[in-house]
């Protein structure tokens, strides 16, 4: 029976780009290999697109400079990786989060059809004023200025036509790549392919500028009490899947205060009230702007916070944020054992968790930030510290959780850029106070109460329907017990093999005995040898071989089957 055109892999679906990512991939890797050895005439010769030397450069620097190389959609799969620093290491993480997209702007023409195919009207009757040139142009879409109809000007992310068929393509190819790292024992504890379909999940939600106009939407109204933070407004008229309109903030980003000639006062104060901002949407709201980088934090006048970029937003339940708290106040009470409790609950452990080593490691890092005064206290390093004790342990964090650490880290050192004695753990203070009145709060507790409930009354429901169901199975003799036998497979493989072994060593020998023909040596040979069957000695010299190979990998603890 033929194979419909879906079941064939990817990576012959798409030869062509296929080939291309292998071809940088294998560049990359040879400048690994390069930068190990000696040979130093050789080492310029392999160069980035931009002229630097790959193999003169560090490991977690020529992935960066690969992704850099490989296209839109993988710079956009770095920079989410850069978040999760439980994955692929601190170092690493650091390095992805430079990855910055400069994506060729697309012409004016195409963005005009792409914006009147979207708003279904002509440019003319949408807007009043639209520049040709873009202000940026990311990986996902560019972004123009223009003027509504009634005088408001406003900027409009456009999305870059087709490149919804190039992140598919893409991501097919790195699912492809994902199903073949399971399959090595080094990869297989970090779920590859569940990290490829969250990737997957992140890019289709930034790719729906809709989902974008609905978190505009809904910090306005979450904010809409603070005088001193502006949240661009979206017009929904002008906006769709693929097109973004909304208020032009009119400032100077953090990112370029250096090259501002205006001045502000009281830098100082602007990091506190937005450092406050950004806990209250963490820990209050549980939904936050995940993206504080310096480019997307406008000053305005007034010493007004402006924020931009709200495709990335992070969302905490509450049993998430109960637990973050726990933490917290675990760490200030130099309570360890319930430190590790929480590590073990938050996280994805392995089965063979060294849970007396991590516990080590974790009084440790206890002992060496919780007796730090708040002024000295470098939040950014000791996350980055705790993240290093995740990896080291094999535990991964949930996406939700990784993110918000990544969030503090960054709002820390965006903190530092306008005010040196910048403190993110002294601002955290009162929302520790916050964090035991909410927890002891009786309207928390009733809520939970209520919430224990409704779940001990939905098991008492389906309890004896489903003790009915196992007594009928056991009854009619249809009761199953389904084992997993985790790494047994390699035991399983050598006893297999061992046992092959013996039979063909104890058949050659009868071969040997009996003198099946053909033999060798018919009359007497050297050594006294005769009537040796061939079929005997083969049989002998395999076996001996398969047992040698055998005892080498029992030795060795390797896998037979790998």
């Amino acid at each position: 029976m033929a194979r419909s055109i879906p079941s064939i892999p990817q990576f012959f679906r798409n030869v062509r780009r296929t080939t291309e990512i292998l071809s940088i991939l294998s560049k990359y890797g040879l400048a690994d290999w390069l930068s190990r050895t000696n040979i130093e005439f050789v080492k310029d010769r392999l160069q980035s697109p931009d002229g630097e030397c790959i193999a003169r450069t560090s490991k977690s620097a020529r992935i960066r400079l690969a992704l850099t190389e490989l296209g839109p959609t993988f710079i956009k799969v770095g920079q989410l990786l850069s978040t999760r620093a439980d994955l692929v290491g601190v170092e690493l993480a650091d390095e992805l989060a430079k990855l910055q997209a400069n994506t060729p702007e697309d012409s004016f023409e195409k963005i005009r059809e792409v914006v009147e195919s979207e708003l279904e009207m002509s440019l003319e009757d949408a807007f009043a004023h639209f520049e040709r040139r873009p202000i940026a142009s990311a990986s996902i879409g560019q972004v123009h200025r223009a003027r509504t109809l009634d005088g408001n000007e406003v900027v409009v992310k456009v999305r870059h036509p087709g490149i919804e068929r190039v992140i598919e393509t893409d991501m097919d190819i790195l699912m492809e790549l994902a199903k073949l790292a399971e399959r090595l024992e080094d990869f297989r504890q970090y779920q590859p392919t569940a990290v490829v379909k969250e990737l997957a999940r992140t890019l289709k939600r930034e790719l729906d500028f809709s989902r974008e106009h609905r978190n505009l939407m809904q910090f306005r109204s979450l904010f809409r009490k603070q005088k001193r933070l502006v949240i661009p407004k979206p017009y929904p008229k002008l906006s769709t899947e693929k097109v973004l309109t909304m208020t032009c903030l009119d400032g100077v980003k953090l990112n370029d205060l250096k090259n501002s000639t205006e001045e502000f006062d009281d830098l100082e104060d602007f990091a506190r009230r937005g450092a406050k901002i950004y806990l209250d949407m963490i820990f209050v709201h549980g939904f936050y702007h995940a993206d504080p980088h310096p480019g997307n934090i406008v000053i305005m006048d007034g010493n007004v916070i402006g924020l931009l970029d709200f495709g990335m937003v992070g969302r905490i339940s509450e049993r998430t944020r109960e637990d973050i708290e726990g933490m917290l106040m675990a760490i200030v009470n130099h309570d360890v054992p319930l430190l590790v409790m929480f590590v073990e609950r938050i996280g994805n452990c392995p089965v063979d968790l060294d849970t007396s080593g991590l516990s080590t490691d974790i009084a440790d890092f206890v002992g060496q930030y919780a007796t730090q005064q708040a002024n000295d206290f470098d939040m950014a390093r000791a996350l980055r510290d705790f993240m290093s004790i995740v990896r080291r342990y094999r535990v991964t964090l949930p996406s939700e959780v990784s993110l918000l650490i990544k969030v503090l880290v960054t709002l820390e050192g965006t903190g530092q850029l306008l005010a040196p004695n910048f403190s993110l753990l002294e601002i955290m203070r009162p929302h520790q106070r916050l964090m035991m009145v909410r927890r002891m709060s009786p309207t928390r507790q009733i809520r939970k109460a209520r919430t224990f409930y409704m779940q001990l009354e939905q098991l008492a429901e389906r309890m004896p329907q489903r003790l009915g169901n196992i007594l009928e199975q056991i009854q009619s003799g249809k009761f199953d017990v389904h084992l997993d036998h985790r790494r047994l497979g390699p035991s399983v493989n050598r006893l297999v093999l061992g046992m092959i072994t013996s039979a063909l060593f104890l058949g050659s020998s009868l071969m040997l005995s009996y003198k099946v023909p053909p033999v060798w040596f018919p009359e007497r040979g050297p050594l006294g040898f005769q009537d040796l069957s061939v079929l005997g000695i083969l049989g002998c010299f395999a076996s001996l071989m398969i047992g040698a190979r055998l005892l080498w990998a029992i030795r060795s603890s390797g896998n037979l089957d790998q």
